[in-house]
């Protein structure tokens, strides 16, 4: 059984893994539909940022567990849509593409904490998960019924870019995704 979250980002991107037949998401834009989240995401986004820090401001260091993944999700669509200002649809991508780094660095590095960054320049946003591994996440080719597997291949078709920085001590993932200027 597919979870209903997963289900949801499935529909948004059109269907995969046998969900094709799913109804989309009606999209809405603007930050109205962050607005009219319930309180307790923002509340607990809130938090999370008065804990960690903002992202949008400097690295914040999250603990490498599942958990940090919702963290993460929640302290992203706090900085782009409340912070920034921007669309909808370009949060809720945003939150997807950082919960695949993350989910990344938390399965696959054996770190103890990670890093999280957003920048904005304009027109664009960049989104930064930094670790101390020095492996290189690979894209591979993705079956209609593998149930694993498909993170950076959605972080390759939702942002305009995204590489992996090597540092002397690991390596940073990154994202960018074109922003519309008002």
């Amino acid at each position: 059984m597919v979870p209903p979250r997963m289900a949801f980002w499935a529909a948004m991107m059109g269907g995969m893994a046998g969900l094709e037949g799913m109804e989309q998401p009606q999209q809405r834009t603007g930050t109205a539909a962050v607005r009219g989240a319930p309180p307790v995401e923002g509340d607990l986004a809130l938090r999370a940022l008065d804990l960690f820090g903002n992202p949008a401001c400097e690295e914040v260091r999250l603990p490498s567990r599942p958990e940090s993944a919702g963290t993460a999700r929640r302290m992203a669509e706090f900085v782009v849509a409340r912070d920034w200002g921007l669309g909808h649809q370009l949060a809720e991508h945003t939150v997807l593409l950082v919960s695949e780094l993350v989910g990344n660095a938390v399965r696959h590095t054996g770190a103890r904490t990670f890093g999280l960054r957003m920048l904005r320049r304009r027109g664009w946003i960049r989104v930064e998960v930094r670790d101390p591994s020095r492996g290189l996440p690979c894209l591979m080719p993705v079956g209609e019924l593998d149930t694993s597997g498909r993170g950076l291949m959605l972080v390759d078709q939702l942002s305009q870019r995204w590489g992996v920085d090597l540092l002397p001590c690991g390596k940073t993932t990154w994202f960018e995704m074109r922003v519309a200027e008002n």
